[in-house]
């Protein structure tokens, strides 16, 4: 089958939209006509080289459409479904079947691996040469062929527009402050960096009756959103000491909890710094720099904790649907998180995510889609 996708050759370069040809489905995969699809800051740090992904690729992993085929062995799912894309896990191994899918085995293989495990690819050019796919959903393309286990199934009334966003980085800030963080009722927390994942797990803190939310960003734009939307305390760390107004909120006690979704340095170890005796902090961006620690001073001498969360720690079968209840009981507006950008307009879309102008680009791939 031919798909319009929108293709990365080499690392740091733009997306070119190229004409590809779509393998045969898998038994237990499915075919989505992709509806739209979110810009996650993963996939900007995989094409800027932040983190080892090999190419040409064509990326994409928050998307939400409607299945055209089925595979044989596909249970739960058939034509005409409404979904939401997620994350690919085994359902057999050790931590599977304890329901900690993102803790799979085949984790890495199956959403980082580019090919499908017996070595065949999901994409090819006319001249045979592969392009990889990415996080066994690859989005950015018209149509794309994905597991069962990657899909949620979700009510034809809800707009898809709105709901691929959900399923990587709502889910990752919901979920690691929930699942994660565990946080409890009456704490405080710092969260950094107030894109979606940020304001997710803001969301997150408010719902698990957090007392305490400091915002901590640069853009003074996102930081009133953020107070809008439940921040007890917003800071511009562009503009003062984060780490000491942190202090003083708390009485010089420090947070119970932390989560740093920036990756940047610093900001990762003004997240640790910042925390009270017995804190926890939760770093949880895709980022390729480094940061050193004394395990004495900063950690033992504290008991202090710091915790590795991916996608949140969620299921996304479970997690999506209770997600969609918690958006409409705190009354999140999705809607004023993300801007709508035309699937053709993706390389625009992703220097706005970059510049911080826009806080969750979804690129509308199927412009014939009524809700």
């Amino acid at each position: 089958m031919k798909v319009k996708a929108a293709v990365i050759s080499e690392i740091n370069q733009a997306y070119r939209f190229e004409t590809l040809n779509l393998a045969e489905l898998k038994d237990d995969e499915v075919r989505v006509k992709i509806v739209a699809t979110g810009i996650c800051h993963s996939d900007d740090a995989l094409r800027l080289g932040h983190a080892g992904f090999p190419f040409p690729a064509v990326l994409g992993h928050e998307g939400s459409g409607i299945i055209e085929k089925v595979g044989s062995a596909v249970k739960h799912v058939q034509a005409g479904d409404h979904v939401v894309l997620a994350y690919a896990y085994c359902h057999h191994c050790e931590h599977c079947s304890e329901g900690i899918p993102a803790a799979c085995q085949d984790w890495l293989a199956l959403n980082w691996g580019s090919v499908h495990s017996d070595g065949s690819p999901f994409f090819t050019r006319d001249d045979g040469s592969v392009v990889n796919n990415f996080f066994h959903q690859s989005s950015f393309a018209s149509h794309t062929n994905v597991k069962e286990s990657n899909v949620i199934k979700v009510s034809k009334d809800l707009d898809l527009r709105l709901l691929g966003p959900l399923s990587c980085g709502l889910m990752t800030g919901v979920g690691t402050v929930i699942n994660g963080l565990k946080a409890r009722p009456g704490s405080s927390i710092a969260i950094f960096g107030t894109g979606a994942v940020g304001l997710a797990a803001m969301m997150a803190a408010k719902i698990s009756g957090c007392s305490t939310i400091i915002a901590v960003d640069i853009h003074d734009a996102r930081l009133e959103l953020a107070k809008e939307l439940g921040a007890t305390h917003i800071i511009n760390s562009k503009n003062s000491d984060a780490a000491e107004l942190i202090r003083e909120i708390t009485q010089q006690k420090g947070v119970n909890y932390s989560v740093d979704t920036t990756g940047v340095t610093v900001v990762m170890k003004t997240a640790l710094d910042v925390l009270a005796i017995r804190g926890v902090t939760a770093p949880i961006a895709v980022t390729n720099q480094e940061l050193t620690i004394n395990t004495l001073t900063d950690l033992a001498l504290s008991s202090k904790n710091m915790i590795g969360v991916l996608m949140g720690s969620s299921v996304p079968q479970f997690s999506i649907p209770k997600f969609l209840v918690f958006f409409n009981v705190v009354q999140f507006p999705v809607d004023k998180l993300s801007k709508r950008d035309d699937g053709d307009d993706i390389n625009q879309a992703s220097a706005d995510s970059l510049s911080g102008k826009t806080i969750k680009p979804v690129l509308i791939v199927d412009k014939d889609y009524r809700a």
